[in-house]
This record gives structure tokens, sequence and C-alpha cells, in this order.
């Protein structure tokens, strides 16, 4: 790694130290270091006139730990896997209908304004993980890179959103908080559910990774008629 890619690394990491820490002390979701950090970080490479390629190549070490981090999320399934087999059924049913209508609302909305094909199939796997999504978006024929934008985005909304759903409505059920979170913004969504509890980080991993598996079979199908 050249010096500047280091450089870029540091300033990351130290961006989202700062972030996570100002989210800690005033507890807001609007705060998130997932909405913080990006924002920053974004218009330091605008303001300085960075190319996006150096700064990836930099911060490439980073990218790398989502698929360790996204595998580490198997450990709290596996202390709570007596909790996930009691509630099966209920996970399997709502996970399934939440991917059903992730799918339609990322292609429906595509297809209506005449996107591309290779737009609409960038766009399909956008409530999955971002390793995964990535991987589908490149089999479909789509751009991995705008796949990673759309989850992203649909990541942090879903962690600011989900917490303001969750307190406006009551949600008072581990399993419901943990399903909303992961399977509304999988992997922020999941982060986000293991602040609430062990109970709801589990449950959300679990959505997350049912979310990723129902969706491989329903995106193709779905997706047909707008190709």
């Amino acid at each position: 790694m050249t010096g500047t890619g280091l450089l870029y690394l540091l300033i990351t990491i130290v961006v989202f130290w700062a972030a996570n820490r100002l989210y800690r002390k005033t507890g807001k979701a609007y705060l998130s270091p997932l909405v913080v950090a990006p924002v920053l970080l974004i218009a330091g490479l605008f303001f300085t006139g960075t190319p996006v390629e150096a700064y990836n190549a930099g911060t490439k070490p980073l990218t790398d730990l989502l698929q360790p981090a996204t595998v580490a999320f198997a450990i709290p399934l596996y202390r709570q896997f007596k909790l996930l087999r009691k509630h099966a059924i209920v996970l399997v049913a709502g996970v399934l209908c939440g991917s059903v209508v992730a799918v339609l609302t990322s292609v429906l909305p595509a297809g209506w304004i005449h996107a591309s094909p290779q737009m609409i199939e960038s766009v399909a796997p956008r409530s999955i993980t971002t390793p995964i999504a990535m991987e589908v978006s490149r089999s479909l024929g789509g751009i991995p890179s705008v796949t990673a934008v759309f989850v992203v985005v649909t990541g942090i909304c879903g962690s600011v959103i989900g917490p303001l759903v969750i307190r406006s409505l009551r949600i008072r059920s581990g399993i419901s908080r943990g399903l909303l979170l992961g399977m509304g913004a999988h992997g922020a969504g999941t982060s986000k559910a293991h602040e609430l509890g062990s109970e709801e980080g589990a449950i959300a991993s679990v959505a997350m990774i049912l979310a990723a598996l129902f969706s491989l079979g329903l995106i193709q199908p779905i997706m047909a008629p707008f190709l």
C-alpha cells in the first residue's frame, strides 16, 4: 500500500471512530456513524478532488473485512439457537414476505421509470447484505459498484428509520424488533439490533441470512417481466 493509500485508510478509521463516539454520546439515530461518517468522507473527497478509485484502493483492507464480519454474526446464532428454533416458522414467514416486498420495491420503480435492464439488475439485490449483493449483481449482469451504493443507502436508511418505527409503534418483542432491523436494513440493521439486545441481534442475523437466500430465488422471476 502506498503512503497516500495508508493516509486514506487512517482518515477513514479516525472519522468513523469520531462519528461513533458522537453517536454514543448523543444517542440520536440521525447521528449514527453509518450516516455521519459517509457524509464527511464524501464531502472530503469532493472538496479535495480525490479520485474515488484512489480512495477505494487505499481502504480496500476495510472492504475486505466485510465478509469475515458477516460470518461473525454466526456467533449469536449459536448462543440463541433454542430461541431461533422455537420461532422458526415466524422467522421464515416474516423474512419470506419481507424479501418479496424488498425485491418488488426495487424492481417495480426501476421498471416504471424505464430504467435499463442493467440498472434493474443492479438495483434488484439492494436488500441483501453487501458482499452477497455484489456477487448476485455480477451474476445477473448488473454493476456491482452501483449495487453496493443502493445496499449501503438501504442499510443506512433502515438503521435510522427502524428504531423510530420501533419506538413509534411501541414494539416490545425482541423477535419483532430483530426481524424488522435484520430484514429491513441487513448488516447495518443487524449491527443496530445488537445494540438493543442479544435476542434482537440473533434474530436480525438470521433474518439477514434468510433474506439473502430467499432473494436469490425471488429476484429473477420477479425481475423477468421488466427485462
